[in-house]
């Protein structure tokens, strides 16, 4: 697809964190284009800021689909994971014959196949994508996994745009089933770090249960990891609800009981919502009344 004269045009659903991290850091000596729509662009209090993004690293913002992948050789879909699957449907009435499609969602592996379905009726290429870590502040060089028929294909392109890809797989949701089965404790340990700090805080017991913690596993820095889950999910929490509800869907479909999964999307959601972004647990005690 490429032949290092500047031929691959390059599009993305959405541009938000994860897109304009990618594009900060891509190879641009391989790329023709980068343009990129985001259903923001039509939201008068979100445009002014999602411009300046775009402006500042180099972006040509389409004011629909059409136009951002009509001629897209390579298309990376990066939307909360509960648009994903309406963005896949949507794109794919605009993608040319041949593309590659990288869902970086996080969603179940159910959800995933329905999307390639979409894709592939349309005579294009889907890859299931999972980014595996933050994307700051390794931008392009956050791993990500790829399955799919394509993968390893798609996974050339990423190494030369500057990217960090592992194939796990050729078939679609091996990517996303890695990526959710390890969300269930990692955003799950987050939901218990908020619910027994924010008791233990309101019990006054903090210092005596930090101490316990302390005593019992001296290896983790409990306060910072504390002070880190609270800005995590004030600044993340609705994106990581919305992973968290796939997450519980992926385990429903498994035939399992989904209770933990379910329960951390609940607090992933409430301090999402909260109207202020923090590490303190009395920001969030105020903000949710109980100060």
């Amino acid at each position: 697809m490429t032949d290092g004269k500047n031929q691959l045009r390059l599009a993305l659903r959405g541009f938000g964190e994860a897109g304009s991290a990618f594009a900060s850091g891509w190879n641009r000596s391989i790329l023709a284009s980068i343009a990129a729509y985001d259903e923001k662009i039509a939201m008068a209090e979100e445009r002014p800021a999602l411009e300046a993004r775009l402006q500042e690293h180099q972006v040509t913002g389409c004011e629909d689909p059409a136009s951002a992948y009509a001629d897209a050789d390579l298309i990376f879909s990066l939307v909360y994971a509960d648009r994903a699957l309406d963005a896949a449907a949507d794109t794919a009435r605009h993608m040319k014959l041949g593309a590659l499609y990288l869902d970086g969602n996080s969603c179940s592996p159910q959800t995933k196949v329905r999307a390639a379905e979409a894709i592939t009726a349309a005579g294009a290429h889907y890859i299931d994508m999972a980014v595996m870590a933050p994307v700051h502040p390794q931008r392009e060089k956050t791993p990500v996994l790829l399955s799919g028929p394509e993968a390893e294909r798609a996974c050339t392109l990423l190494l030369e745009l500057g990217m960090k890809p592992r194939v796990v797989g050729d078939k679609v949701g091996a990517a996303s089933a890695i990526k959710l089965t390890r969300s269930i404790m990692i955003k799950g340990m987050e939901a218990l770090f908020a619910e027994c700090f924010l008791t233990a805080r309101l019990n006054g017991v903090e210092d005596e249960v930090l101490a316990s913690f302390e005593a019992s596993d001296p290896d983790i820095n409990w306060k910072k990891r504390r002070n880190y889950t609270m800005n995590r999910m004030t600044v993340h929490g609705r994106r990581r609800a919305a992973e968290m509800r796939e997450a519980a869907s992926m385990v429903a479909e498994l035939g399992l009981p989904n209770h933990m999964a379910d329960s951390t999307a609940k607090w992933q959601q409430m301090l999402g919502d909260l109207p202020l972004e923090t590490d303190e647990i009395d920001d969030v005690l105020k903000a949710l009344g109980k100060a």
